[in-house]
């Protein structure tokens, strides 16, 4: 006998439901099921060997109570002692949700809540201040702090996964922070809260995201048992069992004005591959630019595309622009991640201006007054089988109430022509059988390789733009990263195919020529042109801007070395900080402010946390950014200071040693750039000797020595 898997099972599904499944849908004879075992919304069938193949197909994308399920073979297990690759992913994605699971319980073992908080994974002492009926049938709370005070820093964010609970209980809702603001912080959950019995203190806790993970594993298993379809030929490709090809074909020749010579190079090299193309995008060179013009020309072919990228603010930023570009898109996702201006086009609110949608809530208004009504008591005596028969009519309602709604939902993704998605938030309840011409995958280099393969199974060409210099995916297990479960499916893709399947951009739009020409020697073969408009854009051209040496000059590098600029552990932290350099960083600011350029135009980057805290201590002025290296992949400013903060007698630099992170650091500034740091400390590794090398050569080295009232 051979097992059949089933997911996204609608709840309180039976065996018996799942036997009259197989034989109804599947035409298998009753006699041939074998046991079937249910688990939340996964099953598992044991049925002949002959028939698995056959029944996943035909039930795979099935509707069953309104529901799309999926279901796919299991595959025996690898002979010998060897992993297959899935295998292998499928092990390290279970390594590191152990690691991050315990990575929770031990910063809630070792902080008290005050640490916690100072940490930034959670925020304490919080009341209720509302409660409203929210974005897709889902239920708004409004917190804050019960002393009326601001709410401190913190890393919970719009899209966040959060655990909120009563302080002094076990009573706990999983939820995602759908807005912040200065005092209140608002939670978007899936039920109601019970009513207050006295005044209740709530806490709110980062969470981790045991759905995605599953999608993922579920991916992983579909990947490894595809036989005879294209998620088996896509599979072959992307396990460098055979080589992606190209086709001959007419590439358009009318493109976006915009556009330079290597973005149309790349766009014409993408519509001709057969089944992959990468798109390498160093900093500032238009990246997803490019990418919304090979789905606008996809599109124009009457195509389907399914776009996704790895986070809510990459989907956002891919989505915003092919909104711009007068495309037919709709996003997926819960609106509470997907930005407050972006959330009209929002599968869910998109269902709920719909015409029909005011049916199908008059008819679930109307079946819970008949669910009253019938649990009603009253005097008079009811006819017999008179409750039983409103209990009926009442699930009857809501039955039709449903079958409306996803009748809506289908109709909205038929109009479609382009899908919008995080990797980890697509749904097969709503996408049913769909299938897309094309899966383009942006900032592909910043997600581990299974949440790659959740949308791969829905696509025939495949699309992956990213750059693999810059921040690797984030990965907590070190038994994980060492086995590579750190190398993004871009990256390995890159080593197995090289250029045969990738064109790299090379003309950027951000940086002035100096802040660009570090990073294009280290990682990009020298090959990245400043476009003319930034060549040689200054501070001071900037309206409003004095002209003084801080807004005349692109970068800057001040040298603590031999002054004292000694770091330190964040007092009961691991993190490390530098109380020294984190003052010069303040002064500095407050020169470039003092030149006229408004706060919300500088940045500060720091690679430790603890660095990060320190200065938003230190530094308090309004949208003046402070964050780390990660926090800041994509973005870019006007300024940008970066605070090394090692410094030591042993020439320790810890994962600064991570090169890829400081390429993103040093290509956020738009005209300028300011580094702090101690080059006797990281003068130790060879990029940071090449890298003072550099700044000495353009005469951007400076030392702390220079201004002694700093010492």
């Amino acid at each position: 006998m051979a097992l059949l898997h089933l997911d996204a099972l609608p709840p309180r599904t039976t065996k018996g439901t799942i036997v009259r499944l197989l034989t109804q849908v599947g035409e298998i004879d009753k006699q041939r099921i074998g046991t079937i075992a249910i688990q939340g919304k996964s099953a598992t069938v044991e049925v002949p060997d002959t028939w698995a193949a056959r029944l996943a197909k035909k039930l795979d994308g099935t509707e069953l109570a309104n529901r799309h399920i999926r279901a796919w073979p299991a595959t025996a297990p690898s002979s010998g002692n060897r992993e297959d690759h899935f295998e292998r992913m499928i092990r390290l994605l279970e390594m590191e949700g152990s690691a991050e699971a315990e990575q929770l319980l031990q910063s809630q073992r070792r902080l008290s809540p005050a640490q916690a908080e100072k940490a930034g994974t959670t925020l304490i002492n919080l009341t209720l201040r509302d409660e409203t009926a929210g974005l897709g049938g889902r239920v708004l709370v409004t917190l804050g702090k019960k002393s009326r005070e601001p709410l401190p820093w913190t890393r919970l964010g719009i899209g966040s996964p959060v655990l909120l609970s009563e302080q002094e209980s076990d009573e706990h809702w999983r939820g995602v922070i759908s807005y912040r603001a200065g005092h209140t912080i608002e939670v978007a959950l899936s039920q109601m809260l019970p009513p207050e019995e006295g005044k209740v203190t709530y806490r709110l806790d980062l969470s981790s995201d045991e759905v995605a993970r599953q999608r993922q594993r579920v991916a992983m298993e579909r990947a490894r048992s595809a036989t005879g379809d294209r998620l088996a030929q896509l599979r072959g490709i992307f396990l460098g069992e055979v080589a992606p090809t190209t086709r001959a074909q007419d590439t358009p020749a009318i493109f976006a004005p915009s556009l330079n010579d290597s973005q149309i190079e790349a766009i014409r090299f993408a519509l001709a591959a057969d089944d992959l193309s990468m798109i390498h995008g160093p900093p500032g060179t238009g990246k997803t630019t490019t990418v919304v013009e090979i789905i606008r020309q996809v599109v124009a072919k009457g195509e389907k595309v399914l776009a996704c990228a790895p986070s809510n603010m990459a989907v956002d930023n891919l989505f915003e622009k092919l909104l711009s570009a007068g495309t037919r898109v709709v996003r997926l996702g819960h609106p509470a991640r997907v930005m407050p201006e972006l959330r009209a086009h929002t599968l869910d609110l998109m269902v709920d201006e719909h015409d029909d949608m005011r049916i199908a809530k008059k008819l679930v208004r109307d079946a819970h007054a008949l669910f009253a009504r019938a649990g009603r008591y009253t005097r008079a005596k009811p006819l017999p089988g008179e409750k039983q028969s409103q209990r009926e009519e009442a699930k009857s309602m809501l039955e039709d109430a449903r079958r409306l709604e996803r009748q809506v939902v289908q109709q909205i993704l038929d109009g479609a022509d382009i899908l919008c998605a995080t990797l980890t938030g697509l749904d097969a309840e709503f996408l049913g059988r769909r299938r897309f011409d094309w899966l383009v995958i942006d900032e592909a280099c910043q997600t581990t390789e299974p949440t790659c393969w959740i949308p791969l199974s829905r696509c025939e060409r495949v699309l992956l733009a990213g750059d693999h210099c810059q921040l690797p995916p984030t990965v907590v297990s070190r038994e994980a990263i060492k086995e590579g479960f750190a190398v993004s499916l871009f990256e390995r893709l890159m080593e197995l195919h090289g250029d045969g399947a990738s064109h790299r951009l090379t003309v950027q739009y951000r940086m002035h020529e100096q802040i660009m020409d570090f990073s294009s020697q280290q990682f990009y073969e020298s090959a990245l042109v400043a476009d003319e408009s930034v060549r040689e854009h200054l501070l001071h051209d900037l309206p409003g801007i004095e002209l003084s040496d801080a807004t005349f000059s692109p970068v800057e590098f001040v040298d603590t070395a031999g002054a004292g600029y000694d770091e330190e552990l964040e007092p009961d932290g691991e993190s490390r900080r530098n109380p020294a350099e984190a003052e010069l960083i303040r002064r500095k600011v407050q020169s470039l402010l003092d030149t006229g350029l408004a706060a919300r135009d500088i940045a500060i980057i720091a690679p430790y946390a603890a660095q990060v805290r320190l200065l938003r201590e230190m530094i308090d002025i309004e949208r003046l950014e402070i964050d780390t290296v990660d926090g800041f992949q994509g973005r870019e400013k006007e300024a940008v200071l970066i605070s090394l903060v090692r410094s030591n007698a042993n020439g320790e630099i810890g994962f600064l040693a991570d090169v890829r992170r400081m390429n993103v650091a040093l290509t956020r500034a738009r005209r300028k750039l300011i580094v702090i740091g101690d080059s006797a400390t990281i003068g130790t590794h060879l990029f940071y000797q090449q890298l003072m090398e550099y700044f000495e050569q353009i005469g951007a080295y400076h030392t702390v020595w220079e201004e002694p009232d700093l010492l």
